[in-house]
């Protein structure tokens, strides 16, 4: 048998009905072992797939076959015959044939599991990150991270056909302005200073431009020490990484919107994907349709302001909100919602978020049924209809005061409703850019104007505008070129035109309370570079987990990602982090302090 490759011939997924009659080596784990009747079956696995190979008592291997168990690692060889046509297990590319084993090698017995891979259990969190190793052999997460693979594959192809470079960035660098805390890095050759491992390669990138390269791409590790979320991985994470030069905004869209229609129709599994270009919304046209800059297009409702309606109105608490121009009144749609079964649920989930309730219509061939419905009048109910578009069966939900104070549940009200009266297209990927980010926001914290996003997105209208903001609601009224892409109620990138002359960016920094002394020292070397010939640039960045984990349908990151940290931000398989010994201490110039525990009692 010297033909045979030492372990293995052919993968788990190879063997089909042509190879019929072929003496083969196979090498994997054992799945499962059956026992039907005194013949043995294993069906064996490997990376490719999986195939049945069996021994009855007339194999020479047949007792070696018999002490085998789950996720041992093996070798066999044998004969492939090909299955009765009642047998044939149509789900698995090698469900035609079955290798009968003739000899058996056990290439590494496995003891005692901590965690089952067949079948896939559910099992607790803590054990398959220890046994990370034996949980990516479930055929799931293998599934996944093979994806993840073949979608970075797909990405780096179609960045390089539209004619970006990849090019890479430092990974020990200054801190940076992204937002979240840093990662630092204390250095042995400059006792008492540090690294800090980028949040982005947002600097590194623009400074590409500034030397005179054209459209830059990375799949970029990035690093925030964050706490992790279903949809965020605490410590690093991987983002598709981009910048172009002499720019617009539309420019950005036209060169990666392609890239991601087109990667995410290539392993949809059968979903629709939006073509590109993709909808455009300015953010506060979001906030007030769908209560949220990162709404879910898949849910087609869109709220209304209603608050006209209800001025003057027999519906007292209403119509003293309505007095104030600070506040309003919206309204979720919800077609086909006008039982009072229906009514009676949304109220008691609105009570569970933390409201009184939410004032309703119930929407008949009449005016309309319920108490506000009768204390505003059918002249108004009309109204209210007509502007929503409601028919018979129909009902409207009520949101009233300041927006910034309501609009956030009565997004997830509007989702709610959706979904549960089956409103969503679950078999969609829904993809539209949010623009017109505002510049500041007001940081309610520390009473001060604050940028609300990337400090380094170019205002619009430029220095004119940023000079002629004196009060602080002016300054909250500028909109920047800065936008992010979402998909499905994910925020699956953000990016901007930059900011690339020297003199706006001070001023932009001076308005959000920076003095150019802190911006020479934290940005000194950007904006040095500003001063020799900065061309026009933007780009943007989008997460990779978060793309994978869409595409594999799955809710959690960590379900995509080969070796993710806990929720707590801790690697169970290799221990950390962990305290470090004296002497790299030593050599670190360095000693820990740890927190004094607070006495109770």
């Amino acid at each position: 048998m010297s033909e045979l490759h030492t372990f293995r011939s052919h993968t788990c997924a190879d063997l089909t009905k042509k190879n019929e009659g072929e003496t083969v080596r196979l090498a994997g784990w054992v799945h499962r072992v059956r026992d039907h009747g005194g013949i043995l079956f294993i069906d064996l696995r490997d990376h490719y797939g999986m195939t049945q190979v069996l021994a009855d008592p007339d194999s020479p291997a047949f007792k070696d076959v018999e002490t085998v168990r789950g996720e041992w690692c093996i070798q066999i060889e044998g004969n492939v015959k090909a299955r009765d046509a009642d047998l044939v297990n149509t789900n698995i590319p090698t469900g035609e044939i079955e290798v009968f084993v003739r000899e058996l090698t056990v290439l590494g017995a496995a003891e005692e599991l901590p965690l089952p891979v067949f079948g896939e259990p559910e099992y607790p969190e803590d054990i398959r990150m220890k046994h990370r190793y034996l949980d990516l052999r479930r055929e799931t997460l293998h599934k996944n991270i093979v994806m993840r693979s073949k979608v970075t594959g797909t990405i780096r192809a179609k960045m390089e056909e539209a004619g970006f470079s990849d090019y890479q960035t430092p990974i020990l660098t200054a801190s940076s302005p992204e937002g979240a805390r840093d990662f630092l890095v204390p250095s042995r050759l400059h006792p008492g200073k540090f690294y800090a491992l980028p949040q982005a390669p947002q600097i590194f990138k623009q400074l590409i431009m500034v030397s005179g390269f054209d459209r830059y791409y990375q799949i970029a590790p990035c690093f925030r020490d964050e706490d992790a979320r279903a949809d965020r991985s605490a410590g690093d994470f991987y983002q598709l990484d981009m910048e172009m030069s002499f720019v617009e905004q539309e420019d950005v869209f036209n060169a990666v919107g392609p890239v991601i229609q087109e990667t995410f129709e290539k392993f949809a599994d059968g979903k629709s994907v939006s073509s590109h270009p993709f909808r455009e919304i300015p953010y506060a046209e979001s906030l007030l349709k769908y209560g949220t800059d990162k709404p879910d297009l898949r849910n087609t409702l869109e709220m209304q302001v209603v608050t006209e309606h209800f001025k003057g109105s027999g519906f007292k608490i209403f119509a003293q909100i309505a007095e104030d121009p600070l506040n309003q009144i919206r309204a979720i749609p919800a077609p086909t919602g006008g039982s009072r079964a229906f009514c009676d649920r949304m109220n008691g989930w609105a009570q569970r978020e933390g409201l009184p309730g939410m004032g309703y219509i119930m929407f008949d061939d009449g005016d309309g049924k319920g108490p506000l419905a009768k204390n505003i009048g059918p002249e108004r109910t009309h109204a209210i209809r007509e502007q929503l578009g409601l028919k018979a069966g129909d009902a409207a939900f009520f949101l009233a005061g300041k927006p910034r104070e309501f609009e956030a549940v009565a997004g997830r009200g509007r989702d709610v409703v959706a979904d549960q009266l089956g409103l969503f297209n679950k078999d969609a990927f829904e993809f539209c850019w949010i623009v017109d980010f505002p510049m500041y926001e007001w940081d309610e914290e520390n009473k001060k104007i604050e940028f609300g996003h990337n400090p380094f997105s170019m205002p619009q209208g430029g220095l004119a505008t940023l000079e002629g903001a004196a009060s602080d609601e002016e300054k909250l009224g500028i909109l920047a070129h800065q936008y992010d892409l979402v998909c499905n109620g994910y925020e699956l990138g953000s990016g901007g035109i930059r900011n690339h002359k020297q003199d706006i960016m001070v001023k932009a920094f001076a308005l959000a309370g920076y003095g150019q002394d802190v911006v020479q020292e934290k940005f000194g070397g950007m904006l040095n570079a500003f001063k020799y010939g900065a061309p026009p640039h933007g780009g943007a960045a989008f997460g990779v987990d978060r793309i994978i984990m869409l595409l594999a349908g799955t809710e959690n990151i960590r379900e995509v990602t080969m070796f993710p940290l806990n929720q707590q931000g801790e690697d169970l398989l290799l221990g950390s982090p962990r305290e470090a010994d004296e002497q790299q201490l030593k050599e670190l110039h360095l000693r820990t302090v740890k927190p004094i525990e607070e006495k109770t009692g």
